[in-house]
């Protein structure tokens, strides 16, 4: 009996672009006559025979079209775009400015003085459980396990021994109780409200979800969403000279979408993350842009029954 593998290869550009075609062993094809090729009619060509053992599949599917706000590389395959932040030295200085004197740039000096110089520490908190019936955000409180897991979530970060700079926090009622309980385990550390971090519909998913979002609601939600990320999430400024700690207690769908963009993950499959309530999400971002994940919606510093996912 024969040994059949199957190797599929979906690839999709970064810009939603080509599907490659689907490759399946199957074991050893018979060989075939006439050319190595047939035309097209737009003049290139498609293989009429595959190598020995390689069936060719059409391709099946495509990437879904990529919301306007989004920017991309041309072309498809990994990419890491350094200067994602717009925080590149080289991005930052204008080129066509002369040193009075001299006539010359003085490139050297003028990048090394806009080159970031710390490590920032994000922390990004979803908030605790909360009363889902309320009908407005007003008494959409925390719930008694709610409030129990925004102390547990406040304890974990204090014995971290971090001297956290600030904590940004959602305006909606859940977020900001959850921010309040966490500081106080945080004496001393400044809050900020913001509604940039409410709640939203990032962008539409994909795989897309069941339940029909209009295209309006992506498009409110996912400028202000994308805002945020562009606000908060980027290398230090040169003019930092330590190493920052910044908690941001926000929404799932926010803290999901963030970490795909960071990441430079595309940015539809947030909804394929799942985070639990009063978790905490660790990224880094070096002072040359490059992006660490070190936790992902991490709670196994609660007891197994006083973890929820509402």
């Amino acid at each position: 009996m024969s040994v059949r593998r199957a190797l599929a290869l979906a690839a999709c550009g970064l810009a939603g672009g080509s599907v490659l075609l689907s490759a399946v062993v199957v074991g050893k094809q018979p060989a075939r006559g006439g050319g190595d090729s047939e035309p097209r009619p737009g003049g290139s060509a498609v293989p009429s025979a595959a190598p020995p053992g390689l069936l060719l599949l059409p391709p099946t599917a495509s990437c879904p079209p990529t919301a306007g706000w989004i920017e991309r590389p041309a072309g498809g395959g990994s990419y890491w775009d350094s200067n994602w932040d717009r925080r590149e030295p080289l991005a930052l200085i204008n080129l066509k400015k002369k040193n009075e004197e001299t006539g010359e740039e003085e490139l050297a000096s003028r990048l090394d003085h806009c080159k970031a110089k710390a490590t920032r520490h994000i922390f990004l908190i979803r908030h605790s459980q909360y009363h889902l019936d309320g009908r407005a955000d007003k008494d959409r409180t925390l719930t008694p396990l709610g409030r129990e897991q925004a102390e547990l979530t406040g304890r974990r970060l204090a014995s971290l021994g971090l001297k956290f700079d600030q904590i940004i926090h959602s305006s909606m009622t859940r977020a900001t109780e959850t921010t309040e309980i966490i500081s106080k385990h945080l004496p001393g550390v400044k809050k900020i409200s913001t509604d940039l971090l409410r709640e939203g519909a990032p962008i539409e998913p994909d795989p897309p979800v069941s339940h029909w979002k209009p295209e309006a609601v992506y498009y409110e939600d996912g400028a202000r969403i994308e805002a945020a990320f562009r606000n908060f999430i980027h290398r230090a400024d040169a003019k930092q000279e330590e190493d920052s700690y910044e908690i941001f207690v926000c929404h799932a769908n926010v803290i999901r979408y963030i970490v795909c963009r960071a990441l430079q993950f595309p940015p539809e499959g947030w909804l394929r993350l799942s985070l639990n309530n009063g978790s905490i999400t660790h990224l880094v971002i070096r002072p040359n842009g490059r992006v660490a994940l070190r936790t992902l919606g991490d709670t196994g510093f609660m007891p197994p029954d006083k973890i929820t996912r509402t």
